[in-house]
C-alpha cells in the first residue's frame, strides 16, 4: 500500500501555517527566514507530535484498544499531546514517566494531570520496562486492552506523518511562490527528522533537512538506521546515507544541545528571547529554542545556508516547558528586569 494511502485518524488541522519571519531576516540580514508553525495543531496544545498520533491512534482503535500508555521524561510534549489525544479519542490516558516525582506539578504535568491522566513516576532508568509491562499488567487486569506508544511516537507507523509533511511544505510554498532551500528542526527521538529526510527522497523535494540535536552526545549513524528502516518496512525503496544527513551541533564548549536534556540555560533562553520579542512566538527551552539558536547560526555563518537562500524553521511546539517550575525559576531575575511597581 502507498504511505499515501495509509489509514489514519483526523487530529490535526493542516496545513499549519507558514508565516515570513520579517524581523529576523531583517536583523539578520541574510537571505528570506520562514517558520512552519506545527506548534498550531492537534489536541493539548498539540505539536509535532500530531502527525504522527494520527496513525498510532488509528492502530489503537483498528486493534480494539481501550487505553493508551506512553512513556517519556517528566515534562514530555510527546505525552501531554497523546494524552489529548487519547482523550478525545475515548481512550484511558496513561503515562510512564522516568524521572522524581518532586511533590510539585507545573507546566505539562499540570495539564496531564488536568486532563485525569493516571501517571507513574520511575525514578530509575533501569525500572522503565518493567514499570511499563507492570502497569500494562495492572490495567488488563481491569479488563482494559493497552496499546504502547514509544518516546516520542517515534516508531516505523509513525514517521509516516513527517514523511507525508514534504509533501504538505512542498504544496504550500509553491502556492506561496517561495523558492525553499533548507529546512530546520529539531531532533530527539528520531521520528520527525528521519521521516523528512524520507519525504525529502520521496517526493523529490527541492529542498534538504538540517537538524539541530536536544541532547548532547546524539550520532547521525542511528537516525540513518531508522530511516533505512522506516524505508523498509513501508516499502518505499529509498536508502539514506550518511551524505544525507545534516546535524549540526553548535561550539564545542557551548553546544547547541547544551549541557543536558532539560537543563536550563542561559544561552538558549536568549534565543528564545530573540523569538518572543521581535516575533511574537514562543519556543521552548528543552527544543525549539536550541533549534532556533542552530538555525539562527547556520544562517549567519553562511556553512549550510548561503547568503542568498530561502531557508525555513519547523516550529515542533512545546512552549509549554516556559512553566515548569525549573525554568521559571531560572528565568525570574531576568525577567523581572521588565516589571515596575508604580502607584498613583
Amino acid at each position: 500500500m502507498s504511505i499515501e494511502n495509509i489509514k489514519k485518524v483526523k487530529l490535526g488541522y493542516y496545513p499549519t501555517p507558514i508565516e515570513k519571519l520579517n524581523k529576523i531576516t531583517e536583523i539578520i540580514g541574510k537571505g528570506d527566514l520562514y517558520i512552519k508553525r506545527d506548534d498550531m495543531t492537534g489536541p493539548a496544545f498539540g505539536g509535532n507530535k500530531t502527525r504522527k498520533l494520527e496513525y498510532l491512534l488509528q492502530e489503537a482503535l483498528d486493534t480494539g484498544c481501550t487505553a493508551v500508555l506512553t512513556v517519556g521524561g517528566t515534562q514530555t510534549n510527546h505525552g501531554r499531546t497523546t494524552m489529548g489525544a487519547a482523550i478525545k479519542l475515548g481512550l484511558k490516558p496513561i503515562l510512564v514517566l522516568e524521572g522524581k516525582d518532586n511533590g510539585y506539578l507545573s507546566g505539562n504535568l499540570t495539564l496531564d494531570a488536568l486532563m485525569g491522566t493516571d501517571i507513574y513516576f520511575v525514578e530509575n532508568p533501569d525500572d522503565m520496562q518493567k514499570t511499563i509491562q507492570m502497569v500494562c499488567d495492572k490495567y488488563a487486569a481491569q479488563g482494559d486492552k493497552v496499546y504502547c506508544i514509544p518516546e516520542g511516537g517515534s516508531n516505523t507507523l509513525g514517521a509516516i506523518g513527517y514523511i507525508m509533511s514534504i509533501k504538505e511544505i512542498m504544496d504550500q510554498t509553491a502556492e506561496m511562490g517561495i523558492k525553499l532551500d533548507h529546512l530546520v528542526c529539531t531532533v530527539g527521538s528520531m521520528g520527525t527528522y528521519a521521516g523528512m529526510l524520507l519525504g525529502v527522497k520521496y517526493f523529490n523535494a527541492p529542498f534538504d533537512v538540517i537538524a539541530v540535536p536536544v541532547s548532547p552526545g546524539e550520532k547521525g549513524e542511528k537516525f540513518i538506521s531508522f530511516a533505512n528502516k522506516v524505508s523498509e518496512e513501508h516499502g518505499l525503496g529509498i536508502t539514506v546515507t550518511a551524505d544525507d544527513v545534516k546535524i549540526v551541533y553548535g561550539p564545542e564548549d557551548k553546544p547547541y544541545a547544551g549541557e543536558a536534556y532539560n537543563k536550563p540555560d542561559p544561552t538558549t533562553r536568549e534565543y528564545i528571547m530573540m523569538m518572543a520579542r521581535n516575533e511574537g512566538i514562543f519556543l521552548d527551552p528543552t527544543y525549539t529554542g536550541k533549534t532556533f539558536r542552530g538555525f539562527v547560526n547556520l544562517v549567519k555563518e553562511g556553512k549550510y545556508i548561503k547568503e542568498n537562500e530561502t531557508a525555513m524553521f519547523i516550529h515542533t511546539g512545546g512552549a509549554m516547558a516556559l512553566w515548569t517550575k525549573e525554568h521559571l525559576d531560572d528565568m525570574q531575575q531576568q525577567l523581572r528586569g521588565n516589571c515596575t511597581t508604580t502607584s498613583l
